[in-house]
């Protein structure tokens, strides 16, 4: 496996592989890797003949009193985590790679970056956009690999691939969860035991809210209403939306049709950790 933290370098790597007619896959991650990353590699493995796998915490898409300086940065089990699940190439930029100083241009989402994590978070998703739009001119991938946890994020990025006519696949890969069925993310390592034990409300709710869209005849409002009512019953969770939403446009409250889809959406915080999750559901 190569290791590189020069934008050159990579592009050179990725060149020599598509000079041997060898498909590109592209894992966008900010380290802390976990299962969950793994199975975005082991995706793209299957599917790509030289996998990239990006390694970077970027500062702009966080907001003022976030957690950029505390983001767990673990650089030598992460590599080995690459190494196991088959990544060829390793791309660990400093950060005046990606942002020189004299740097100015940014990507700036639409319509879905307005809405849900866009509201609670505004600007995050310009950092999104704009370090993602970077790392595809670097690692030049036919296709990219991103997880159903981030639900708007993989949204927002299709769309910015299409607007800009970049030539990559976007693959979005399913949530993997713990045992319990807590969602896998890098920010669960901040979870106190009892914090832990409360977090795990998330995936009841939407557990629930599956349900009541394959078994009863409540509208969406009722169903975000009824998960609402049970995470905040926990005591600990001070939840920040859970919606039903169109899965194309976010677009909330939904319509209910027989046979239609929608997405659950959760956010909460749980002390001083911020968790989202989320459910594909479809209406009996």
């Amino acid at each position: 496996m190569i290791v590189e933290d020069l934008p050159e370098q990579v592009r050179q790597h990725v060149r020599e592989a598509r000079r041997k007619g060898l498909r590109v896959g592209c894992v966008p991650t900010m380290g802390a890797l976990h299962q969950g990353h793994s199975s975005l590699i082991e995706r793209a493995r299957e599917e790509c003949d030289f996998v990239v796998t990006t390694i970077f915490v970027n500062p702009t898409q966080f907001l003022p009193g976030e957690d950029y300086t505390r983001y767990p940065r673990t650089l030598e089990s992460d590599l080995r985590c690459c190494a196991d699940t088959g990544a060829d190439l390793v791309f660990t930029p400093q950060t005046d790679h990606m942002y020189p100083d004299n740097a100015q241009t940014t990507v700036q989402p639409g319509k879905l970056a307005e809405v849900l994590e866009g509201v609670i978070r505004p600007g995050h998703f310009a950092g999104v956009t704009t370090i993602v739009a970077k790392l595809f001119a670097v690692t030049e991938p036919d296709a990219a690999y991103f997880g159903q946890k981030d639900f708007q994020q993989q949204l927002i990025i299709r769309q910015m691939v299409r607007d800009l006519k970049l030539p990559v696949e976007i693959v979005t890969c399913p949530i993997v969860r713990e045992l319990d069925g807590l969602a896998m993310s890098s920010r669960n390592r901040y979870l106190s035991a009892g914090e832990r034990s409360a977090a795990v409300e998330l995936s009841r709710a939407l557990a629930e809210a599956s349900r009541l869209a394959a078994e009863s005849t409540l509208d969406s409002l009722q169903i975000s209403e009824r998960m609402w009512s049970l995470l905040q019953s926990s005591g600990q969770l001070e939840v920040q939306y859970a919606v039903l939403a169109d899965p194309e446009t976010l677009e909330h409250p939904v319509q209910r049709t027989s046979g239609g889809r929608a997405v659950a959406l959760i956010a909460a915080r749980l002390g001083t950790t911020r968790l989202i999750d989320n459910e594909l559901l479809r209406f009996s």
